[in-house]
């Protein structure tokens, strides 16, 4: 399948620095259909009840003042505004019959409520509607119960410990821009927090990227010399040149065999391992690149900001920590 790579998503989480940004994967998009006949025009709709006066708004002041170790002062009072709609309509996830706003008020003690909020003014304050934040907050907190990806990965592809309670994978391409950006992101959350966090990589080369499977063929061949994360460093790095001549000179300055690279670039040499990392990507529906999922489970773009993968791993250790559910307050 084709990939082209640029690919607006609807974000989870519109404040990420990378949002809606990456390389599409062409290959899991469906194919154009045949035209459908045009129907006869419709009977003329009746004409629409009239309108209900609008509820008086939510007062913001009283709903975001009064809540212990937090304070949303610094937000325009369009953006309160909106945020008072979240903390007065949404739900909190802490097993309590509660708007998210009043948790926070009488269940002081539920860090996951607190969480919710610090997204939601994040996501108001960078123009989001407060329906539009609900929605989307609603999506993000239901993908926990579905179905998991299961992954095979290269613990010499993976840096911190096996045992960690969370494997985050990344599916990416050495061409695509977008990973080069989210790349030092992703390296600098897995290694803040490499106690809880295995951060495992997966190329997913795109047939749009001339260079891309040259330049993953000369990573796992430094796999397999002990050096997979220098040449995934080094190829990052010479982005804007990884034509098949100029991997050998990468591979010297690393102190490995350049011409053994040149001929390895001239055969099929892990070509068919490349393929099972793609079928892998392809099974959890990646949909472009960079492609990230904690624990089989698919994070959006819109989480590749620090804090915003924090705020996922958080919500990733409860959940794991409470068998598959968030805990009670």
């Amino acid at each position: 399948m084709l990939l082209s790579c640029w690919k607006r998503v609807i974000p989870l989480l519109a404040a990420a620095a990378l949002t809606g940004w990456g390389c599409k994967n062409p290959e899991g998009s469906a194919p154009a259909s045949t035209p459908a006949p045009a129907a006869a025009p419709a009977p003329a709709a009746p004409p629409p009840p009239p309108v209900e006066p609008a509820a008086a708004p939510t007062d913001p002041a009283a709903v975001l003042s009064g809540i212990p170790g937090m304070d949303f002062s610094s937000l325009s009072a369009t953006s309160k505004r909106e945020l008072a709609t979240v903390l007065s309509d949404e739900f909190c996830y802490c097993g309590c019959p509660h708007t998210l706003g009043a948790c926070l008020k009488s269940h002081t003690g539920c860090r996951h409520a607190k969480r919710m909020a610090r997204v939601a003014a994040r996501m108001v304050s960078e123009g989001s509607a407060g329906t539009e934040v609900i929605i989307q907050l609603s999506q993000y907190y239901g993908s926990f119960r579905e179905q998991r990806s299961q992954f095979k990965v290269d613990e010499r592809m993976c840096m911190g410990s096996a045992s960690a309670p969370v494997t985050v994978v990344e599916f990416s391409d050495f061409e695509c821009p977008y990973c080069a950006k989210a790349r030092p992101i992703l390296e600098g959350f897995a290694k803040k927090n490499a106690s809880q966090v295995r951060f495992c990589y997966l190329p997913f080369p795109l047939s749009m990227h001339v260079n891309a499977v040259p330049a993953a063929q000369a990573a796992l061949w430094a796999r397999d010399q002990g050096k997979f994360w220098q040449m995934h460093d080094a190829l990052f790095e010479q982005q804007e040149n990884l034509k098949p001549e100029a991997l050998p000179a990468l591979a010297k300055k690393l102190g490995l065999d350049g011409d053994k690279l040149a001929a390895v670039l001239k055969s099929d040499a892990y070509k068919q391992e490349l393929e099972g990392f793609r079928a892998q990507g392809r099974a959890a529906g990646l949909s472009g690149t960079p492609s990230v999922y904690f624990n089989g489970r698919s994070v959006d773009l819109s989480f590749v900001q620090e804090e915003l993968l924090q705020h996922s791993l958080e919500d990733e250790l409860e959940w794991q920590s409470n068998k598959n559910a968030w805990a009670a307050d």
